[in-house]
This record gives structure tokens, sequence and C-alpha cells, in this order.
């Protein structure tokens, strides 16, 4: 285990199976945590340069390893979810009746405030959501499977 980014194995195997994922969708070129230390370097240099160019950086001016790798995880979750164009990934077909089954079977994740439900053509496009995450998290599982 490799103290410097995870605080447990299955934190490391989890991540590094994320990454492959990435990989594999194309989002990156290499899987690897010294690929992952050379993109975190990269993108710190770019934030140094944009800064000392006067331009506007949105968030820290600089990432730590660890940090690095749960935006660059947060990041390749969300081009998932968004179905970023450039993925190389079949995405399975969501039909409206999946749709209203996860809606029906999760209207506590569709509750305002002060308890009234969002109805379900309000909440259609977080549903949607709500099943890619199932997909990728489901793809990540698979190939933990195969690393253990």
């Amino acid at each position: 285990m490799n103290n410097i980014f995870f605080t447990s194995e299955k934190e490391e195997k989890y991540a590094k199976a994320c990454l492959a994922f990435a990989e594999k969708l194309g989002l990156i070129d290499d899987s690897s945590i010294d690929a992952l230390k050379s993109r975190c370097e990269k993108e710190n240099e770019k934030r140094k340069n944009a800064l000392a160019n006067g331009e506007i950086v949105y968030g820290l001016k600089q990432f730590t390893l660890p940090v690095y790798l749960d935006w660059e995880l947060t990041r390749f979750k969300l081009d998932f979810v968004s179905e970023k164009k450039g993925i190389n990934y079949s995405y399975k077909p969501i039909e409206k009746a999946q749709l209203k089954d996860f809606y029906k079977s999760n209207k506590d994740l569709f509750t305002r405030y002060n308890g009234d439900k969002f109805r379900f053509k309000e909440s259609r496009d977080v549903v949607y959501k709500k099943i890619r995450e199932e997909e990728y998290e489901n793809e990540v599982n698979n190939i933990l499977r195969k690393l253990s």
C-alpha cells in the first residue's frame, strides 16, 4: 500500500480500478501511479502559469497528490455520467420504465427540506444520472473483481 495516497488497501484498490476504467474509457492514456503524479505536476504547472499571467484559476492554486487523485476520480465519474463526447464506451440504454422504477424505489432522494416530494418530471434528469452513476460503479466493481 502506498501511504502517500491511500488510507487503506481497499481505498487503493478502488482508486486503481477507477484509473483503469478511465484508461479504458479513453479519458487518460496511462492509469499508473507514476502517470498520475505526472498529470498532477502538469496541472500544478498549468495553474502556476495561469496565476503568473493574471488569469483566474478556479479551485486550488496547487494540488497535493491525494487531493489531485480525488479531483481526477471525481472528474472521471462526472464525465462518464454526463456521457461526455469522446468516451470509448457503449452505454446501456435506459428505458422510461427503469427511470420510474428507480424514482419509486428511491423517493427519499427526491424530497425537499420541508418533506414534500419532487415529482418524477422534475427529477427525471437526476434519476437518469443516478442510474448512470450505478453503471459507472458496476464497471469499476467488475474491474475490482478482476484485480482481486
